[in-house]
């Protein structure tokens, strides 16, 4: 209860700011409501190579500040903080800009109405889904109606969702109730990384220049979703210092974990020596993706950018029914993993020493969930929102 009157206290103080700004003009304008900051990356240098004429903004939340501190050209703003100054800095380019791309659930959507001309596209921080969200995550049900309502609101307000294939398309009509009409398939722009090879290359150097270990070695990503009783301190389940031992000196073990989970988990004390922990390190997924050989995960979305790169995973879902009931997983999941389910630690030595993969699957996965994500979705997406706007002003 308190919380929930928290929320209407503040969004009721969000829209009557809002529409004060909502007086001004419009200008040419673009700000970024960013909780990751990845996707809104990929858009922004495309922006830059088609010579858009846009102010452009950054609003960061939590961790995504880093990721845009040195970005010169844009004005780059700490959102949701207790800075009253950014605060009010924050919500006046949100009412004055022409565009809006979000990378995430942001409740402020639920308090103010932008103007006609204004354009509000999702850019969801993930190319698929393996654990349900929005209306159909299973926690939902333990909210109140009011907050139900607000979730709505929420939704409504995206003019546009950006997708990578067909399916996701479906994923997101359920999850944010939305009419066909409202999905754009343009592909999904983070995943330009993949194909682009001097990015590669460039990403690989810098990263074995910051660990020069990972020369020569096989690299083993784990990287799990969170657990929502977890995100202060998230319970290692994996054995990775048994991994490490059992699979010797040629392999690297990377740890990474959700940028939700508030601190990181201390590796320091394992006895071994190729284990590292990159969860608050200046690398991104995309990055560490790359570097992997094998993937281990679990509910997390990563794997369908994983997949493009045809190599094996592993998916440790050690609570897979506790899960299932908490959070929810879509219809499906067990019958159309790329990978296996394995629920302890020696299971994944084994499979990692016998190679018991099935790339084909993997392959058949990708090409299923990244039907329209095929190196140049930055571009569409650039294309589509920006060469909309110049038809429309000469009309």
């Amino acid at each position: 209860m308190v919380r929930e009157l928290a929320i209407t206290f503040y969004l009721f103080v969000f829209k009557y700011v809002f529409y004060i700004f909502n007086l001004l003009p419009l200008k040419d304008k673009t700000t970024f409501v960013i909780s990751f900051g990845d996707n809104s990356q990929f858009v922004y240098a495309e922006m830059l190579r088609q010579g858009i004429d846009n102010q452009v903004v950054f609003l960061c939340k939590g961790k995504s500040l880093s990721l845009f501190n040195d970005y010169e050209g844009a004005a780059i703003i700490s959102f949701e903080s207790y800075n009253v100054s950014d605060w009010l800095h924050s919500i006046y380019h949100l009412a004055t800009s022409r565009h809006i791309f979000v990378d995430n659930y942001f409740g402020f959507l639920a308090a103010i109405e932008f103007k006609e001309k204004v354009k509000c596209i999702q850019l969801w921080h993930a190319s698929g889904a393996i654990k349900k969200f929005g209306l159909e995550d299973e926690s939902i049900n333990k909210r109140s109606e009011k907050a139900k309502r607000r979730f709505l609101q929420v939704y409504k307000k995206f003019d546009k969702v950006v997708v990578g294939s067909d399916i996701m398309a479906n994923i997101f009509m359920k999850a944010f109730n939305l009419e066909n009409n409202r999905v754009l398939k343009t592909g999904v722009p983070r995943t330009d990384f993949f194909f682009n090879k001097d990015s590669n290359e460039k990403s690989l150097r810098k990263l074995k220049q910051k660990n020069p270990l990972l020369e020569g070695k096989k690299v083993i990503l784990y990287a799990p979703t969170y657990r929502d009783h977890e995100l202060d301190h998230f319970s290692l389940q994996l054995d990775i210092e048994k991994i490490g031992k059992e699979l010797g000196n040629d392999y690297l073990i990377i740890l990474r974990l959700h940028p939700a989970i508030r601190n990181a988990a201390d590796v320091s004390s394992l006895n071994t020596k190729n284990v590292f922990n990159y969860s608050s390190s200046e690398f991104e997924i995309n990055d560490l993706l790359l570097a992997a050989d094998y993937l281990i995960t679990d509910y997390s979305s990563i794997p369908y950018e994983f997949s493009l790169m045809k190599k094996p995973m592993i998916f440790f879902v050690y609570d897979l029914e506790e899960y299932k009931k908490d959070r929810g997983l879509w219809p499906g999941f067990e019958e159309s993993l790329p990978g296996p389910m394995v629920r302890d630690t020696d299971t994944i030595i084994e499979l990692i020493k016998q190679n018991r993969f099935d790339i084909n699957l993997v392959k058949s996965f990708a090409e299923k969930w990244n039907k329209y994500s095929k190196g140049n979705s930055s571009e569409n997406l650039v294309h589509y929102v920006f060469e909309a706007e110049k038809i429309k002003s000469l009309q």
